[in-house]
């Protein structure tokens, strides 16, 4: 299955308007990924990003698959009769009716019915991503920004905010008996309401460091002191965009940077299991709030506002340039925004339909500790009221 750009067909008069070191021809060798037999993606192994990808999609890596929707390289490939516009100030960008030459972050995208190819030099992750999700829902999956565990065979979803407390939550729920780790930061679900598992890194902070002891005991390098974990955050957020450029700097900071540690689930959780997936059984939605109040709140909620927050959610916590490569398909016309969006929000529909969603909001005058403690009590009562023994 691949994605179709647009119903119009043009003729295409064959001459590059742009001279931008394009080449042709692909390596050979490729990396490999399988997103639980739903889609499958390739990353050029020589390029400067395959190592990132190695290590975040690191789940899904295969080998000898014969089909990909997605590949991922460096090479330029001519852009034919490219047409001009600007995103809202950001990026200049060329066009056709199958690619796009985005030129901040210097990235190619085309869609045809050969799939989708992502080319570029830089840390195309963050590029990668909302290209994956178009290309998961035409498979019938949503990609989203959410902490996932299993509760004895049934999957519980709790999309949140950043900052909310999703890593402090799943190190206290592993612990307690019946929950397994899924992730901690992405996931999908399927149109028939099948949760599935990303175990991608975790970025442990300093103020982890009574929840995850032993990783702070033999650490690789220093971290920086809790009070200046937030601080350090944001400016990492800022520099981001600019860091992306440089896929070998990118690496070198996740590895390196005082503000967290990179670690994989089996190092953070070393005694217990990892489902790869369940039928989902109950959602959660959390987030901090300020006001006087100094109690949680607790709803009951259906499924398209669960739809609404799942999708609102997901494109919020995208990276910047993730964000300009949806408006720029979509303003291009390749990749149109509300079909996306229309399409996304009907398999969550279908998804959540008959399961129980809820709402939790948590005082941000509690610490992550304090916080996670009221996280992990009402995902107890959701588990209860999803009706699970």
């Amino acid at each position: 299955m691949t994605i179709t750009a647009s119903n119009d067909t043009k003729v295409e008069i064959n001459m590059p308007t742009k001279s931008n070191g394009y080449s042709s021809g692909l390596p050979s060798k490729w990396y490999e990924f399988d997103l639980h037999g739903i889609s499958a993606f390739r990353v050029e192994a020589s390029s400067g990003i395959a190592t990132l990808f190695k290590d975040m999609f690191r789940p899904f890596l295969a080998e000898g698959l014969e089909h990909f929707d997605l590949t991922i390289n460096e090479a330029f490939e001519p852009l034919i009769d490219a047409a001009y516009g600007e995103a809202h100030g950001e990026s200049d960008f060329f066009y056709n009716d199958h690619g796009v030459y985005i030129e901040n972050p210097d990235v190619q995208i085309f869609v045809d019915e050969d799939g989708v190819r992502l080319h570029g030099k830089g840390e195309l992750l963050v590029m990668a991503v909302p290209l994956i999700d178009r290309i998961m829902v035409q498979h019938g999956a949503a990609m989203l920004h959410a902490m996932t565990v299993d509760y004895k065979g049934h999957g519980i979803l709790m999309p949140a905010w950043g900052g909310t407390g999703k890593t402090s939550t799943m190190s206290k729920l592993v612990k307690t008996p019946g929950f397994s780790f899924m992730g901690d930061d992405w996931t999908f679900l399927t149109r028939q309401s099948n949760l599935l598992g990303f175990a991608k890194p975790l970025f442990i902070k300093p103020y982890h460091r009574t929840l995850y002891p032993h990783l702070f005991a033999k650490t690789h390098k220093p971290l920086i002191p809790v009070a200046l974990s937030k601080p350090i955050s944001r400016l990492t957020t800022r520099i981001h965009p600019y860091i992306t450029r440089f896929p070998h700097m990118a690496s070198l900071i996740r590895k390196w940077s005082p503000e967290h540690m990179m670690v994989h689930p089996e190092q953070a959780f070393p005694n217990s299991p990892i489902s790869t997936g369940a039928p989902l059984a109950a959602s959660l939605f959390v987030e901090r709030f300020e006001g006087d109040s100094t109690e949680p709140q607790f709803f009951e909620k259906d499924a398209r506002w669960m739809a609404t927050k799942l999708i609102g959610n997901f494109f919020s916590e995208l990276p910047r340039y993730s964000r300009l490569v949806i408006t720029t398909l979509g303003a291009s016309g390749i990749i149109p925004i509300e079909q996306s969006f229309r399409e996304k929000e009907d398999i969550l529909l279908q998804a959540l339909a008959g399961k129980p969603a809820f709402y939790l909001r948590v005082p941000r005058a509690f610490g992550p500790d304090q916080a996670s403690n009221i996280i992990v009590e009402t995902i107890k009562t959701v588990v209860k009221a999803a009706g699970i023994e």
